[in-house]
């Protein structure tokens, strides 16, 4: 459930339960265990987790729980959630087989406890043992490559890759430094080993992820590491693009926006995290910047890179937002030319700042701001997309057109689809073809625009983009 962060721990969850003997069986297939990765970040991410844990359950198998949800309330959750055989916290994951095998056996085992992880020393799901092999590139030692204990859920061409975990920023609506932990970054050659990893099981694209990509390298003593990194990523064998996601505005620094715009195989994308454009809201939240710098910013991204993509989430309703504040909110989205906003109401989440703040926002209100500044954003977004007719696009196609068929309208059945560099997994737009047939899942595509419906582009293609290396 829930992020690109979370698909990458079910996905090492997946690889250390293969290694310790258990058999992953496919959609529909009778399971004796099924394992939920939840996610506790909103009330309907929370929601979603709960009624998947039941339906789990309906299926006569037993249901363990892990993830941020059990992790953030643990013996609480096993107490509301009977339906749950377990409820274990990232510290069981170095052992996670074991537990399960004590579940199947019918054994009781003791449901996390929550503690506050910033608290605590870092954590990493997954303990990656040396391999005898170096990662190195000119003028720079990044020490031996890694074991990379992963099993891929699927066979998209497009794959999350983690840098780091947890965050130091404090912002006070937010729950997640106290069950994620502090910032920690994964090593390069960490990185570099699983990016191997990927291309050789099938990735052409690179989605990098993290609470916070701009604090990649801090810890380690070089704030300017990705800038390095993201060139090397790009050069692996088999990789034809690379995206960055999670963008923190008030760190993005000139050189990392060079950096993104400036190397071939990046995407010309960036996920800025804005939440807000009124200097008074901000600063309630524990955030930096304005109007006038956030739109700074994204001048000065597009003079570096006039088709970037740009997208954001914002925040409305927040308690002490006037009338003014939302206005300014308003006139920056209008200003910024952004690909694709996330519009959502504010709600008190357990144990952060913001319940104590005065000036709460009454949750009808909150509401209509929700509804008001989701109009804009798709007008704004809308128009945006009409803009890009006429351009050319890179396409990697992720649907030909033949799956999922019960779920297409009727229109679209037999269209083949995919992204653009502007356009990041399940959260922004896609390209749609003209055409029936004629590309297949996993090919770059060099296509034209030609129209446009809502976010999504409507694209013709005009020349297949054979990979540029071999992985291997």
């Amino acid at each position: 459930m829930g992020c690109a962060r979370n698909e990458v721990d079910s996905e090492e969850i997946a690889g250390r339960l293969a290694e310790g003997g258990y058999e992953l069986v496919g959609d529909g297939e009778q399971a004796d265990l099924v394992v939920v990765n939840t996610c506790g970040f909103i009330e309907q991410a929370k929601k979603d987790s709960i009624d998947t844990l039941l339906a789990a359950s309906d299926t006569g198998a037993k249901v363990v729980a892990v993830g941020c949800l059990a992790e953030r309330y643990g013996a609480e959750l096993a107490k509301d959630l009977p339906e749950a055989d377990a409820v274990l916290g990232f510290d069981h994951y170095p052992d996670l087989a074991a537990r399960l095998g004590d579940v199947l056996a019918g054994h009781s085992v003791d449901s996390h406890v929550p503690s506050d992880r910033r608290l605590l020393l870092p954590i990493s799901p997954v303990e990656r043992p040396a391999a005898a092999s170096e990662i190195t590139v000119p003028g720079h030692s990044w020490g031996p490559a890694s074991r990379i204990v992963r099993r891929r859920l699927d066979d998209a061409p497009v794959a999350p890759l983690k840098l780091a975990s947890g965050c130091d920023r404090r912002c006070s609506f937010c729950a997640i430094p106290s069950f994620r932990g502090s910032f920690v970054s994964r090593g390069p050659a960490e990185v570099l080993s699983e990016a191997r990893w990927l291309a050789e099981h099938g990735v052409r694209e690179l989605y990098l992820v993290s609470e916070n990509s701009t604090s990649y390298g801090k810890d380690l003593g070089d704030t300017a590491l990705l800038e390095t990194l993201l060139p090397e990523l790009a050069a692996v064998p088999g990789i034809d693009r690379v995206r960055l996601s999670y963008l923190q505005p008030a760190e993005t620094r000139p050189g990392l926006v060079r950096a993104i715009a400036g190397t071939p195989g990046v995407a010309d994308y960036f996920d800025l995290s804005f939440q807000h454009a009124s200097g008074p809201v901000l600063r309630r939240m524990r955030r930096f910047g304005d109007r006038e710098s956030f739109l700074a910013l994204c001048e000065q991204i597009s003079a570096l890179a006039p088709e970037a993509g740009i997208r954001t989430n914002v925040i409305v309703g927040f308690p002490g937002e006037t009338e003014a504040d939302l206005v300014e909110l308003e006139q920056f989205l209008i200003g910024g030319r952004l690909d694709a906003v996330g519009v959502f109401g504010y709600s008190d989440e357990d144990g952060t700042e913001a319940v104590g703040l005065d000036g709460h926002v009454d949750p009808a209100e909150v509401n209509v701001r929700v509804q008001r500044v989701t109009s804009l954003v798709d007008e704004l977004t809308s128009q945006r997309a009409e803009d890009r007719i006429g351009t050319e696009v890179l396409v990697l196609v992720e649907r030909d057109g033949t799956e999922d068929l019960d779920d297409m309208a009727e229109s679209e059945v037999g269209l083949a689809s995919g992204r653009g560099e502007h356009q990041a997994p399940e959260v922004d737009g896609e390209c749609v073809f003209t055409e029936v047939g004629g590309v297949a899942v996993g090919e770059l595509i060099r296509a034209r625009v030609v129209g446009s419906d809502g976010v999504d582009l409507i694209v013709e293609a005009l020349e297949t983009m054979e990979p540029s290396r071999s992985a291997g």
